[in-house]
């Protein structure tokens, strides 16, 4: 952790640096001065297009999906002359008792999605996996293995989508930034896609013995691989930025 300069900034002289203009760009966190200038996701001062640099973000960072740890990868310039903002309450576009219960479990705030999507993403790279392990080795264990998951990963892709659409409802405000609008897209496609593929393996109960006869399933299951990485990019784009020089 670098050391912070001993410069002091009121908060209308820190409201000065909001990267408009070709000004620097500047954000406090805990009382700690940020030179966020340099960074590619705070273009001309915004982020997200909801952030603006010049301010105190402690209540942003507050129901950020990701670690106000980022900050670290930047320049410290100096203090800021105000109490840190206290952590954020629940939005006020939330219903009181939805409020109320994530006042109880502050895990709604974030956790739901992150706990529920690893399940269709870690499925949906092993499936093909196993069927070309079926396909190589001819062993029906595999194909057997990669059915059952077919089968999880319809039951769970719906489960991530909803705790998806929340979490950006709530932490993103229905933001419609890139990382979001490819996930839209793909999500949906891979739900089809593997329910697709599940059904259609049911209906081909002689495929472990005869796979060649079946090389739109083939294609399908191993079209799952790229699809969930394309959106397991995405996610962890938007959970784990890119390290930035």
């Amino acid at each position: 952790m670098s050391q912070t300069p001993d410069r002091r900034f009121s908060p209308q002289e820190l409201a000065g640096f909001d990267g408009s203009d070709g000004k620097p760009a500047y954000v406090a966190h805990k009382g700690v001065v940020y030179d966020i200038t340099g960074s590619r996701l705070w273009k001309a001062g915004k982020h997200m297009n909801r952030h603006h640099a010049g301010a105190d973000m402690g209540l942003d960072l507050a129901q950020a999906p990701h670690s106000p740890d980022v900050l670290e990868r930047f320049p410290r310039v100096g203090l800021l002359e105000a109490p840190a903002r206290a952590p954020e309450p629940v939005a006020d576009r939330v219903p009181p008792r939805l409020s109320r219960l994530m006042k109880r479990f502050p895990m709604l705030k974030r956790h739901p999605h992150p706990m529920t999507v690893h399940f269709p993403i870690a499925f949906c790279v092993v499936i093909p996996v196993c069927l070309v392990l079926a396909l190589v080795t001819g062993w029906s264990g595999f194909d057997a293995a990669m059915l059952v998951l077919l089968g999880a990963a319809v039951a769970f892709t719906p489960v991530a989508i909803v705790t998806g659409l929340f979490t950006w409802w709530l932490n993103y405000a229905s933001a419609r930034i890139k990382p979001v609008i490819v996930k839209l897209v793909a999500t949906p496609a891979l739900f089809l896609a593997v329910l697709w593929a599940f059904v259609a393996r049911l209906n081909a109960p002689d495929f472990p013995a005869h796979p060649g006869q079946h090389p739109g399933l083939i294609v399908l299951i191993l079209a799952l691989f790229p699809l969930v990485s394309l959106i397991g990019w995405f996610g962890a784009a938007l959970t784990f930025p890119p390290h930035e020089d």
